[in-house]
């Protein structure tokens, strides 16, 4: 009863451009072609199925690589005959090189920042439903939009070549450190070229790939604040929004501001490495033979700085999705409002707006003085703030709900317990005299995987157990999907807790064997205990592949809604037509989290649905003033 139709969901074109001309000047319509609907599409829901198929393809290889380093680190010099045959020079005779490790390392952390954190939440998930959310018929600039997506595909191509050129893949580490990054060439380290090919090697492969990511995001960030600020239909007030539109539109801002200096710190030091240029290289440096006189003045420290001043808002654009969708989804099936709505809004642009000013934690080894570490260790404990509204907002809405324990209910509870997990272990590497003996570990390992990486791609399966039904028509198998939860929540505790052990006795991140240190030997057995969690974690993820792929095809037919749930995607077919509502243009009456609405037919109340008193009433004007919107309409529960 709550989806009938009223006279109100459908407004004669005529007087609904007058209130949103530019979803007018935006129509294109559907494309005739195979290549056109399916390859070069400007159709926002297929470009937002490629995003999130390229981060499927990235996540394998990111797992993989995942598989072999646990293999050296638990067995090394063990010959591995496929390694020979895949990289018959990193894994000559089928034993890995330490070069080889690295460059695995390198791999691993650039593939699953760039291509799956942050191209899954925000460039699939967001691309296919910012648009219907907010009631647009698309993105405000489809073809920017088709253009985004390829070149992020040609970043992540020339990513991939970047292993297989000759001289190995890049082995400089995802944050690519100067000097070794910058000099690495003319010291004839694997990987980073040599002096007689300067230019076509792993490091200058993996630097390139970077810049056309930076060059992609950019261009879906502009996109995304356009389509948000501009497209809204009838009604539909920001304090309306889901809160997924509101984490997508502060992660493109972030996006934005963050890239650009990533971007031209990208340039430099390609330059530095090509073109003798010393922005990040000191003078006096010698290769063991002679001093390296073509390089003066410059400093490895600037690189730190404009890489952290990237990486860590690069964090939040990471996770911040993943927040929005777990708001999302526990409203949904808690039955009940989001707790604090406006709270949760207010917290999210404030860890965004934090997160340019803490970059300074991840230096407190580079000499930097005490003064100003201590001034970074209290804006990284401030950030505590914001997420603890959240996580004490999402414990509320739970809290007396009539909670429904779907697949994608279990993977948001998954999100707010590693969420926690790793920002509790945050609290004390924000700390300096605690980060000392704590840098560089595998103690932070454990720290950032639980709370950016683990945590942001749960998000992701509570996003696409949820919303499968709207972009494929089918519901995957709840059966396969639990099955799938259990061993994949349990698994990553099992491997990322015993990093934090690890990282206290001592273990350093990036070795690539511990054989040389008689006080590692302790920890054997639980390295033995983490690679075989690996092992069983990975295949548990092929059963979600199976799910996701079979159900696209024999799943079982889904109707328009059934979650039951209140937000706009809800109000349309599934999928949705090419212009998402069919030709109608939706007025918004109230907020999107109308759960347990007193004397409401259903437990759930959809926004385009108005109040018994607002049915003959301007939908421009209710109860006498202008329409706001305050996240749940007011309702008292």
């Amino acid at each position: 009863m709550a989806e009938a139709e009223t006279i109100h969901d459908v407004i004669q074109p005529a007087a609904a451009h007058a209130h949103a001309p530019s979803m007018a000047a935006h129509h294109h319509g559907p494309p005739t072609g195979f290549i056109r609907k399916y390859i070069f599409s400007v159709d926002h829901k297929v470009i937002g199925i490629q995003y999130l198929l390229l981060a499927m393809a990235a996540v394998l290889v990111g797992m993989l690589l995942s598989v072999l380093m646990r293999m050296n680190l638990t067995w090394p010099g063990t010959a591995w005959p496929l390694l020979e045959i895949l990289f018959p020079i990193g894994a000559k005779g089928g034993v890995m090189t330490p070069e080889f490790y690295l460059s695995l390392v390198t791999m691993h952390g650039t593939m699953m920042v760039f291509f799956v954190l942050t191209t899954a939440p925000q460039g699939g998930f967001g691309n296919y439903f910012l648009p219907i959310q907010i009631g647009a018929e698309d993105m405000a600039f489809p073809t920017l939009n088709m253009l985004s997506f390829w070149v992020t595909f040609v970043g992540f191509v020339a990513l991939i070549a970047a292993a297989f050129v000759e001289g190995g893949g890049p082995t400089g580490g995802w944050t690519g450190y100067p000097t070794l990054n910058a000099i690495g060439g003319k010291l004839n380290v694997p990987g980073m070229g040599s002096a007689q090919n300067l230019w076509w090697n792993g490091q200058n492969l993996w630097i390139i790939s970077i810049a056309i990511f930076c060059v992609a995001s950019l261009l879906g960030a502009l996109n995304f604040i356009t389509t948000l600020l501009n497209m809204r239909t009838r009604g539909m007030s920001l304090m309306r929004m889901p809160l997924t539109c509101w984490s997508w539109f502060t992660t493109a801002i972030l996006a934005l501001l963050a890239f650009p200096v990533l971007l031209a710190a990208g340039v430099l030091l390609f330059l530095d490495r090509t073109a003798d240029t010393s922005f990040f290289v000191p003078g006096g440096l010698s290769d063991g033979t002679r001093v390296l006189t073509e390089h003066n003045g410059g400093s490895p420290i600037l690189w730190q700085h404009l890489f952290w001043f990237f990486g860590h808002p690069e964090v939040y654009i990471a996770i911040l999705p993943g927040m929005g969708v777990t708001s999302h989804v526990l409203s949904t099936f808690a039955r009940k409002p989001v707790f604090g709505y406006r709270a949760m809004v207010f917290a999210m642009f404030a860890i965004g707006l934090l997160g340019f000013f803490v970059w300074g934690h991840h230096m407190f080894l580079s000499g930097m003085s005490p003064y100003t570490g201590m001034a970074f260790s209290v804006l990284t404990l401030t950030i505590g703030v914001p997420s603890a509204i959240k996580t004490f907002n999402w414990i509320g809405t739970l809290w007396g709900g009539r909670i429904r324990f779907t697949t994608p209910m279990l993977f948001a509870i998954g999100f707010v317990s590693l969420f926690v997990a790793g920002g509790v272990t945050g609290i004390v590497l924000g700390q300096t005299s605690l980060d000392l003996s704590m840098h560089d570990t595998y103690f932070v390992l454990g720290h950032f995987h639980l709370v950016m990486g683990v945590a942001a791609i749960f998000g992701m399966f509570a996003g696409t157990y949820f919303w499968f039904p709207k972009m494929f028509g089918r519901m995957m198998s709840e059966r396969l999907g639990k099955i799938h939860f259990w061993p994949t929540f349990i698994g990553v505790y099992a491997i990322f807790i015993p990093f934090h052990i690890m990282g206290i006795v001592g273990m350093p991140r990036r070795y690539a064997s511990f054989e040389e240190y008689e006080f590692l030997r302790v920890l054997d057995p639980v390295v033995l205990f983490v690679t075989i969690a690996v092992i069983i974690t990975v295949a548990a993820q092929f059963l979600f592949w199976y799910n996701f792929f079979w159900s696209i095809w024999k799943g079982e037919p889904a109707g328009d809604n059934p979650w039951e749930a209140t937000t706009l995607e809800w109000s349309t077919s599934s999928p949705p037509p090419h212009d998402n509502f069919g030709g109608r243009v939706l007025t918004v009456y109230r907020g999107p989290y109308e759960f347990a609405v007193p004397g409401a037919p259903d437990d759930y109340v959809m926004q385009t649905t108005p109040d018994a008193a607002e049915e003959n009433q301007s939908p421009l004007v209710q109860g006498g003033s202008e329409i706001s919107g305050n996240g749940h309409n007011g309702h008292k529960h």
